[in-house]
């Protein structure tokens, strides 16, 4: 009986009991958006599209300026010029108007459009970067952080990342 119970003991323990049930899986996180603002090559991007950004607002700030000013003297001729001359003169400046809105509205549309290519081209990098480190570290799955609702610091592989990435990408090469 002693023996059936043994042997009933060590089937249980062999069958059922899973030596990979006790292997660690690794599973690290990573935080996408600071690699890519803490980057040479992330730093660089957004240095470009805060300048041009920057040059587009000064040209609005000049442009409404101009136009405030000729509202203005519009204004203070009002009662010398003809109903006729006021409304053209009028008219001619609400279509400059619209033209430059038009305008600056387009350079902030190409603006997005530069900023979102050289984030994608980014990520493209970023990705191989990531599977690469994955590979070499025998990682199963890295996570993004801002996915993470709790994780131990040590389970974070930003810094490693962050570093790799300013090894590795030098530049981005859209325009």
């Amino acid at each position: 009986m002693l023996k059936k119970i043994k042997l009933i003991i060590i089937f249980i323990l062999f069958f059922f009991i899973n030596p990979h049930s006790f292997a660690e899986n690794k599973i690290l996180f990573i935080d996408l958006e600071y690699i890519y603002l803490n980057s040479n090559v992330g730093k660089e991007i957004n240095k470009k599209v805060k300048l041009s950004s920057k040059k587009i607002n000064d040209e609005l700030v000049k442009y409404q300026k101009e136009i405030k000013e000729k509202k203005n003297e519009l204004i203070k001729q009002k009662n010398v010029l003809s109903e006729d001359e006021l409304r053209n003169k009028s008219n001619k400046l609400e279509k400059k108007i619209n033209e430059y809105n038009k305008i600056i509205s387009e350079k902030n549309n190409q603006l997005a459009i530069y900023a979102n290519k050289n984030k994608s081209e980014f990520s493209i990098q970023l990705v191989e970067i990531v599977q690469s480190y994955a590979q070499e570290n025998s990682i199963e799955m890295i996570l993004k952080k801002n996915n993470i609702l709790i994780g131990k610091n040590n389970l974070d592989a930003t810094q490693d990342i962050l570093k790799l990435v300013n090894k590795n990408i030098k530049s981005i090469k859209t325009q």
